[in-house]
Parts: structure tokens; C-alpha cells; sequence
């Protein structure tokens, strides 16, 4: 039996007392059914008879003590007990806690799946760094934990477009330009430009592909330094996101705004709306009606087109291609935009508290023999993803990076991250599934198939901790998709891992010698095989390899 059914089970049997007139509520469209953390309470635990408690007019054990008997009559549980102030304790049969692992193995890659966010359309953009540098380890961060939500969320049932935002237009692009032409021409880089070997790769690219370019005129030759120079580097972005195992749906240009005329249409329907005014030459958008601490400017006085601008014509953009709700993941520095984003949204007529999402990740150090890097070989001032990359993998930064909650700061160490110890939690999780892997290797030296499945038979503490655990994953993974938190799923897995280990451990499931294969050893076999299901279908949400052999 799984928590989904055992919660239709609760469900089944509050309803039994409606329907019986011993509770007069309405039956709830869902109850909350928890593993216990102590075998010595039942197998799961639910909090439904406080939950209906003020609803019936009884007190929660009075009402617990109507549910108790019709849930313990229910096929696969052997008792439920009444707990403190009206908790329902659920005892599984060993059958039906051991059934579990067929469930699981038969679901195979869909097990953890749910269609909790059917129907919903999310827009979902991450990393948008601007396309003038390698991407650094801040938005390293972000394509691991956008790339791993986009998962989890698509895991819920919602239809995930994920998203970069290409800064193609305004006053950095111009200075990228520059500094590829200064770069090209052997003359120092502009105050404010850009620097480092990237730069002289890129300006050096450029020359050989087109000779002659440094005898031509400056203005043409800064017109094709910038757009062959921002050609280059948009698909190098592109490059190490794929590399990284991130994939984007849609790839934005910001300069698309403007050469489509998106921007003033943004404005004029923001206008319609009654929000825009103008005052001292200036066009500003009256963002104050609605929590921001002062109105911004759309079109300067000069006639320039802020960026403020482009950001309220990108978010209709969003919503006219039919996302429902779109969310924003930015760094730390931007802690400021959350304000006026959802300005935007309350200006543009629709629900800042639901059409639009805002999260917030801190920064990222990394430490190599305890002393923090600081540089990088090939940006000067900056870690790149490719740096990362080279210095611990892909699924090392991948994993650590989306294991940590993006609210907290988070320090990556080289040395353990490239470790095969149970320090290094990506080698702790990968090594757990290797080793469930190593089961089916081992049968299939003995000549032993899977035989028959008898879940009665996986009563040791051990195998009833590791079914619990496994009857977990879908309501993680929905957890993870509601919150908008992939670490919950690594968190999950290392605990996971840990609790196969002991399994492994401490239940012989081949057999030694001559000895026969017997019933004990099929349904060994069978937990093994979900727990392997269970913990590459975690990896996966991840963007991590669930690896055979280590």
C-alpha cells in the first residue's frame, strides 16, 4: 500500500462516518498521511481527526475514535491506534507494506509522478546572465537549481517552458563591443569595459574571421565586433549550458523588444490601464499604487528607453504566449527587483501574489586545500561554469549546488567534492545506487531471475525502514515542485542511501556457497530493484547521472 492510497483509505473511512451520520462535515478533498519516525507508531501517522475536530463539533479523539475502526477495517492495515491529542497511528500487514516494492518497480520511471500542477502553465527563467562574459558561479547556481525544478515542477504535472533571457540591448553591449575592438587593435580596453583571456579569444575569432576588420572604419568596425562578438558569446552561454546538462526552451533576446515595437505596445497598454503618466518630458509607470518604493521611469526625458521598460514589455510578452504563472530567478544583488516586478504584474491588471514568483539565491564560495578561490584562468575576476566543471564534474556541481536551499549561502570544497568518501554526498548517493546496480550483476552471475514476489516475507527492521523511505518519494518530489525547493529531493536521497546501506548491510540477498535461491532472496531482490528505481529517478530530477559502476 502507498501514502496516495492510504490517504484515499483515511478519505474512505471519513466518509463511511458521513455517510453513517456519526460526522456531520463535508468530506475533505485531501488528508495528510506522514511516515512515522518511530516504528513503535504504526507505519504512518494522520492528523485527519483534528483536522475535522472544530468542523463536527466533537473533540479530535472523539472523532479519531469514529475514523479508528472503518480504517482498520480497510484491506492491508492490521491495526490503527488512537495517539495524544487524536492522532491516527497506521500499522501496515507485512503484505501490504512489502507490496509496496512491486508497485514501485512496475512504475519504473514514472514512480514519483503526479499530476498536482495538471493544467498549469509555468514560465520558469533562470541564470539570464549578460551575454558580455562566461557565465560566473552565481548563475552556475541557478542552472542547476532552475534545470532541477524545471524537473520536479514537470514531475507535478505542470507544463514548464524554461527560459534565458538574452541582455542583448543597452549600454553593456555597447561597452562588450568596445572592448573587443580595443582588444583586437592592441589598445587598452575603455574604463568600465570588459576584461580577460575571453576577451582577447573572442576579439582574436572575430580578426581571423574577417581579415582587414582593424582597417576599416571605427564605426563599422564596433558594429561588427559587437554583433559577431555577442553572436560568439551567446553561443558559447549556449555551449556550457548544454554541456551542464541544462537545457532552455526558449532562448529571449531583449533587443527583440524593441525592433518589434513590443516595448511601446507595452506601454500603451500599461497606460490604458491607467497607470502610466507623464511628467517633466519623462513617461513613468505609477509602480507606488502598488507596494514599490517609488514610480519608475519607462522613457527618459532624452527619449531613451529604460530597462525598466523592457522588463514590464517582457513579462506581458510572458503572459500573451499563454504562461500562467512566471517565475523570476535572480541572484542577491537584485533583491531590489522583487518589488517592482510585482508592480508590474498589479499594473498590468493581473495577481502579483500568484501570477508571478520571485526567488532570491545567495552567493556561492569555493574552497580548494581551505583557501577560497577567487580567480579564474580564463575570465581574470571570475569563476566560471567551466572552471567548476573542470574542477569537480558536472554531477559533483550539480549536485551540491541544487542539495543546499538557495536562501542560504553555500560553500563548495574542491577537495571533498572530488572525493570517494561518504563526505562527498554525491559519491554517497551514487555509490548506494552502484551498489543496488551490483545486486542485479551478482544474480545474474548466479544465473538467479527474479522470481516470484512474496512482500510478506520483508518483516526485518531493516527492509520495513527502507519501504517506509521509499513510500515517501512522491510526496518529496511534490513538496520540492510546491515549494520550489530541489534540495528537498537531494536531502531525501542521502537519507535514502543511508537506509539502503544498512539494508545492504545487514540482509543477506544473495545466497552463500551452494545455497539454493529461495523466496527471501526474490523478495530481497525486489526491494533492491525499487530502491535503485526510486534513487535514479531522484538523480534524474537532479540533472545527475545514476551511474552503474563507480
Amino acid at each position: 500500500m502507498t501514502p496516495v492510497e492510504l490517504s484515499q483509505a483515511v478519505l474512505s473511512a471519513v466518509r463511511a462516518c458521513v455517510e453513517a451520520g456519526e460526522l456531520a462535515v463535508a468530506v475533505p478533498e485531501s488528508v495528510t498521511v506522514e511516515r512515522s519516525k518511530n516504528k513503535d507508531f504504526g507505519d504512518y501517522a494522520t492528523n485527519v481527526a483534528l483536522q475535522l475536530a472544530k468542523p463536527a463539533g466533537k473533540p479530535p479523539r472523539e472523532v479519531a475514535g469514529l475514523v479508528a475502526p472503518r480504517l482498520a477495517d480497510t484491506a492491508g492495515i492490521s491495526k490503527v491506534d488512537i495517539a495524544g491529542p487524536g492522532f491516527l497511528n497506521i500499522t501496515l500487514d507485512a503484505a501490504s507494506a512489502g507490496e509496496l516494492a512491486r508497485v514501485v518497480v512496475e512504475a519504473g520511471e514514472s514512480y514519483g509522478r503526479s499530476d498536482s500542477f495538471k493544467g498549469l502553465k509555468i514560465n520558469l527563467e533562470f541564470v539570464s546572465a549578460n551575454p558580455t562574459g562566461p557565465i560566473h558561479i552565481g548563475g552556475v547556481r541557478w542552472a542547476a537549481v532552475g534545470d532541477s525544478l524545471g524537473r520536479i515542477l514537470k514531475a507535478a504535472g505542470a507544463d514548464v517552458s524554461t527560459e534565458y533571457y538574452i541582455n542583448d540591448a543597452g549600454v553593456q553591449i555597447d561597452k562588450f563591443g568596445s572592448s573587443l575592438m580595443a582588444a583586437a587593435n592592441g589598445r587598452p580596453v575603455p574604463e568600465d569595459g570588459y576584461v580577460g583571456a575571453y576577451i582577447n579569444d573572442i576579439a582574436a575569432e572575430i580578426v581571423a574571421a574577417e581579415p582587414g576588420i582593424v582597417d576599416r572604419p571605427e564605426a563599422e568596425q564596433k558594429q561588427v565586433f559587437t554583433d559577431t562578438g555577442l553572436r560568439l558569446m551567446v553561443a558559447e552561454i549556449q555551449r556550457s549550458m548544454e554541456e551542464f546538462g541544462t537545457h532552455f526552451d526558449v532562448w529571449f533576446s531583449e533587443k527583440s523588444l524593441h525592433d518589434s515595437g513590443a516595448v511601446e505596445k507595452a506601454i500603451e497598454r500599461l497606460r490604458a490601464q491607467g497607470h502610466v503618466y507623464d511628467d517633466n518630458g519623462a513617461i513613468w509607470l505609477r509602480t507606488t499604487d502598488f507596494g514599490d518604493d517609488k514610480d519608475r521611469v519607462l522613457i527618459k526625458g532624452d527619449g531613451e528607453t529604460t530597462y525598466f521598460a523592457s522588463d514590464a514589455a517582457y513579462y506581458l510578452d510572458k503572459r500573451d504566449r499563454g504562461n500562467e504563472v512566471c517565475v523570476y530567478m535572480l541572484g542577491a544583488d537584485h533583491h531590489g527587483y522583487v518589488g517592482r516586478l510585482k508592480a508590474i504584474v498589479a499594473c498590468a491588471g493581473d495577481d502579483p501574489e500568484h501570477n508571478i514568483e520571485v526567488l532570491i539565491g545567495q552567493f556561492v564560495k569555493m574552497l580548494r586545500d581551505g583557501e577560497e578561490i577567487r580567480m579564474s584562468k580564463r575570465a581574470g575576476n571570475i569563476i566560471t561554469i567551466d572552471d567548476v566543471v573542470e574542477w569537480i564534474g558536472v554531477d559533483a556541481a550539480r549536485y551540491s549546488l541544487a542539495r543546499s536551499s538557495t536562501d542560504s549561502t553555500i560553500t563548495l570544497d574542491v577537495d571533498v567534492l572530488t572525493s570517494a568518501t561518504n563526505e562527498n554526498p554525491v559519491y554517497y548517493v551514487q555509490y548506494a545506487h552502484t551498489r543496488m546496480c551490483g545486486v542485479k550483476r551478482k544474480a545474474a552471475e548466479l544465473g538467479i531471475s527474479r522470481g516470484e514476489f512474496k512482500p510478506e516475507l520483508l518483516t526485518s527492521e531493516y527492509e520495513s525502514a527502507l519501504l517506509s523511505m521509499i513510500g515517501e518519494f512522491p510526496r518529496i518530489v511534490a513538496k520540492a515542485a510546491e515549494l520550489r525547493e530541489p534540495h528537498h529531493v537531494a536531502r531525501y536521497l542521502e537519507e535514502l542511501a543511508g537506509v539502503f546501506h544498512r539494508f545492504y548491510d545487514n540482509c543477506r540477498i544473495m545466497p552463500m556457497g551452494d545455497e539454493p535461491a529461495g523466496d527471501l532472496t526474490y523478495a530481497r531482490m525486489w526491494l533492491a530493484e525499487a530502491a535503485q528505481t526510486v534513487v535514479a529517478n531522484g538523480l534524474n530530477l537532479l540533472g545527475v547521472s545514476a551511474p552503474e559502476r563507480m
